[in-house]
């Protein structure tokens, strides 16, 4: 055994022939040579064996072992067993790769543009001081707000839209602002605000406020600045010399207050006239000056930093006046111009939507574009106008290469007084013909400044419009206390000094029915809330299987899940008196959503059949007013609806009513997308 040992010791090095092994251990099966014979070895003078000499040596009997050197890992890597498999693993690598990227790169080129988060889910507006109250004094407040975030989710609400909060005078409903940096000791603190925004945020919803830039209080410090020219503050707001004799002002113009009477208001300060739109307490600002734009800008910034998600811009038709002072052409041309006093009897060709007003809000959009650079954090734009021709209104979505505003808010359903399948589908028509190509439509039914549905158009109809609008393509916007059907209070006088008629709508939301519906724990409340409260609450709807919040949350539910609602066409069917019937689509799902809603005055049959070619003839229901015959099914030759009753109809269909060419043209759809059942993804190119 030490003999052989020896030997491959001798191998390896022999010190005694002073030969080196260049690293290379030999297997022990190779023969070793015998000691006599003649050999390298037997010379005395030191020599070299170098194993890639010009000899080459013989390694088919040699295994690879750890540790290789890396001369022998050579021999082997070259071999074409080894080689072979390499090259084979290496393409086949970069082909994996290859196709990988290709193939994010088609998913994102083909994927339609994620919908934002105002357009995923119903916007629930809350006038503040009516919502609830927290520290017992009467009023809401954001407190109070907070303490009913739970309740907002479980609507399942995207967005909560909070009309104005600002420091302000009581006139108008808080739009005479006097200081748009602070909030109103009514509603609490700026600390309480700074907790409500994070609060929200916390449960995942976004808050949009209202700001309305067009005028101040004139108590507002920019006022008492002006009046006294001081410095920049000089021209802040819009004055004029105008004749002032014996208490009498004579007016630059017959230019009229959409209160009524002159626009023009005599300052005892100044010994001018100030140009107001709305109440002589509430001083138009005069947008013409750069550094009153620049002041809005500022003020956009303040909110946005204080973590707000977008604005409600409120009366921007008003924004710019003509510079000339010409008068406007009166309605009624033989009346005597001395007895025109009323904003409806002039044409306001002069005091509204001038050029440059849609500059202005662009710069607006600018601003807000500054925040909503981080992903998720997108600020958005709604525009306010009220009384606007629906051609005009569409302008405030911007121009293809400008964006303007995401939309404008659609209020024409609050302006319905009637119940009428007609009218509603007028509407719906309207807005969807002449809305820009990709754009967004959304739908309200009521709102601070209008009259409660319920009192509209009557109780029997709350589900149906509930139904509408949130079935409807777009964002819908629920009015706080909609989802219960609240109604207008009575007539009531008040010491502060508002338009009783825009009262009506803004009573304490019912939360129960304990002293004060729940709304505030005080003595009082600065408006009652309707005697039917009782009956007409959160907590008694929470326990109805029929109710009304119960019917809300399915159908919000329904809109959040479901693609057809949320991504799907449009397509209007048929509409009568009585009746709209439409259908929500999508390329790739066989499913059809149709909503037949009966908005007559008694019970009606229709015969969808006759309309739908391919319908079959027994559909699903999948939600109804009726809770009685919700998920039964239904024969289409002859469906039966109750007065204010609605159905959802979920069927399939193999040809869907856009590929209809006697059919398509009354489709519509914002944003296409096509859905690939096989790989339960959206797609772009259909």
């Amino acid at each position: 055994m030490a003999e052989g040992k020896g030997k491959r010791d001798s191998i390896r090095m022999s010190m005694k022939g002073c030969q080196t092994n260049n690293g290379f251990v030999q297997n022990e099966d190779i023969l070793e040579r015998s000691p006599e014979s003649d050999s390298p070895a037997d010379n005395p003078q030191c020599s070299t064996m170098d194993i890639l000499g010009p000899t080459e040596h013989d390694f088919k009997s040699i295994q690879p072992f750890a540790g290789m050197p890396k001369e022998v890992l050579l021999q082997f890597s070259g071999q074409a067993r080894y080689q072979v498999p390499r090259e084979v693993l290496f393409w086949l690598t970069v082909a994996s790769v290859v196709v990988l990227i290709g193939a994010t790169i088609a998913v994102i080129a083909l994927s339609p543009k994620c919908l934002e988060w105002w357009q995923v889910g119903p916007m629930y507006q809350i006038y503040p001081r009516s919502f609830k109250d927290s520290d017992k004094d009467g009023n809401g407040d954001l407190k109070g707000i907070q303490d009913k975030l739970e309740y907002i989710t479980n609507l399942n609400v995207k967005t909560i839209w909070i009309t104005s909060f600002y420091k302000s005078s009581l006139k108008d409903f808080r739009h005479g602002v006097e200081d748009f940096r602070e909030i109103d000791p009514i509603f609490g603190t700026m600390k309480d605000f700074e907790n409500l925004v994070a609060a929200i945020h916390d449960k995942g919803l976004k808050l949009i406020i209202d700001f309305i830039p067009n005028h101040t209080s004139d108590k507002h410090a920019w006022f008492q600045l002006s009046r006294n020219q001081t410095g920049k503050y000089t021209d802040y707001y819009i004055w004029h010399d105008c004749t002032h004799v014996n208490g009498r002002t004579i007016p630059p113009n017959n230019w009229l207050s959409v209160y009524g009477n002159s626009s023009w208001h005599f300052d005892e300060v100044r010994k001018q006239c100030y140009f107001h739109q709305f109440m002589k307490e509430q001083p138009d600002l005069n947008f013409r000056s750069p550094a009153v734009q620049e002041e809005i800008k500022e003020i956009i910034q303040f909110w946005l930093g204080k973590g707000v998600d977008g604005f409600s811009f409120d009366a921007v038709k008003f924004l710019l006046e003509a510079e000339h002072l010409r008068n406007e052409a009166q309605v009624n041309k033989t009346q005597n111009p001395d007895m025109v006093t009323q904003y409806l009897e002039l044409y306001h060709d002069f005091t509204t939507t001038q050029v440059g007003m849609h500059d202005i809000l662009r710069s607006f959009r600018q601003t807000m574009d500054q925040y909503s650079r981080e992903p998720g954090r997108y600020r958005f734009m709604g525009t306010e106008a009220n009384g606007e021709s629906t051609d005009r209104t569409m302008m405030y979505y911007g121009t293809p290469f400008i964006q303007e505003a995401d939309f404008p808010f659609n209020n024409y359903l609050t302006k319905l007084d009637t119940p009428s399948g007609k009218s509603v589908f007028e509407v719906i028509k309207s807005w969807m013909e002449n809305m820009p190509e990709g754009k967004w439509p959304n739908w309200m039914i009521g709102g601070p400044n209008n009259a409660r549905l319920t009192s509209r158009l009557g109780k029997e109809y709350v589900n149906v419009m509930n139904m509408l609008i949130l079935t409807l393509p777009g964002t819908p916007i629920t009015y706080y206390g909609e989802e219960i059907g609240m109604e207008n209070i009575l007539a009531t006088n008040l010491n502060e000094s508002y338009d009783a008629n825009t009262l009506l709508s803004k009573s304490p939301m019912q939360w129960d029915n304990s002293s004060n519906a729940g709304f505030s724990e005080g003595n009082n409340t600065w408006l009652p809330p309707n005697s039917d409260y009782q009956t007409v609450n959160v907590d008694v709807q929470k326990t109805q299987f029929k109710s009304t919040l119960k019917l809300y949350q399915e159908l919000s539910l329904l809109h959040a899940n479901e693609l057809l609602l949320s991504r799907g066409w449009f397509c209007h069917v048929w509409n009568e008196n009585n009746f709209v019937v439409y259908t929500r689509e999508l390329d790739g799902m066989d499913r059809v959503f149709t909503m037949v809603l009966n908005f007559g005055e008694s019970a009606s049959k229709v015969n969808l059949q006759e309309m739908l070619p391919g319908l079959p003839s027994k559909v699903s229901i999948r939600l109804s007013t009726n809770t009685a015959t919700q998920g039964s099914q239904v024969e289409t030759n002859a469906i039966i609806l109750d007065k204010g009753e609605g159905l959802i109809l979920d069927y399939k269909m193999k040809t869907l009513l856009h590929h209809q060419t006697e059919l398509k043209e009354r489709c519509f759809v914002s944003n296409r997308a096509c859905y690939s059942s096989i790989l339960n993804i959206l797609y772009s190119l259909c």
